[in-house]
């Protein structure tokens, strides 16, 4: 037993060492915090470039069309940033159109991927970097962007072909991100947050979509 003034100075001794290991902490959350901002700033930095193979794509069978570098920003996915979901686009357009509207510094937007009516896939920018397509910054960030060539109001638009190498694209995607196939991880870009867009619109059978990535993914797997 002690008297009450060592009580006190074990009050103080304890109140001190408190003080000095919820410092140690925050310093290491905030080293935590800084080294995580680094990361995403590395880009940023004069000089900074990643090694690219010219011409390399993400999907096999996919063809290489560069979008502008203004419609993109570089990055280091998923090391810097996690990817965890795909979004479905409609073109609102032809292919041709929307391959010029990529490659146009101007236009503010492209996705990773336009999927034409015949079913052949081109690849615009690499899953690594983050596509401005979503008109949402972290939803750019943690997503991979598909356009399919047609409009929302026309049912036509989206043919067996469209389904079928779209499916097996997202099945891919998933795959290598570990993303589950389902509505959480494959969403239209109608339900970003912020967004004015009514994509892929009503005529897109998400049933019929959703089975046949499930059914890409079991056969990949």
């Amino acid at each position: 037993m002690g008297d009450g003034r060592t009580g006190k100075d074990g009050d103080r001794r304890l109140g001190r060492r408190a003080l000095i290991v919820g410092g140690a902490a925050a310093a290491v959350g905030t080293a935590a915090l800084a080294r995580d901002e680094l990361s995403h700033l590395w880009w940023r930095l004069p000089g900074v470039e990643k090694p690219r193979v010219e011409g390399a794509v993400d999907f096999r069978g996919a063809r290489w069309v560069a979008a502008s570098p203004a419609n993109l920003r570089r990055a280091d996915r998923p090391d810097d940033y996690v990817i965890d979901r795909v979004i479905i686009h409609v073109t609102q357009g032809g292919y041709r159109s929307a391959v010029r509207a990529f490659q146009n510094a101007g236009h503010g937007a492209a996705a990773h991927y336009i999927v034409r009516r015949d079913g052949g896939v081109t690849q615009m920018i690499r899953e690594l970097d983050v596509a401005f397509h979503a008109g949402n910054r972290a939803y750019n960030e943690r997503s991979v962007g598909i356009e399919h060539e047609g409009f929302v109001e026309d049912a036509s638009s989206f043919t067996d072909a469209m389904y079928e190498a779209s499916a097996r694209l997202t099945a891919a995607i998933c795959g290598r991100y570990g993303m589950a196939v389902d509505r959480e991880h494959v969403i239209g870009h109608v339900q970003v947050p912020g967004t004015d867009h009514t994509d892929p619109g009503p005529h897109w059978d998400w049933g019929r979509y959703m089975g046949l990535v499930r059914r890409a993914r079991t056969a990949r797997a």
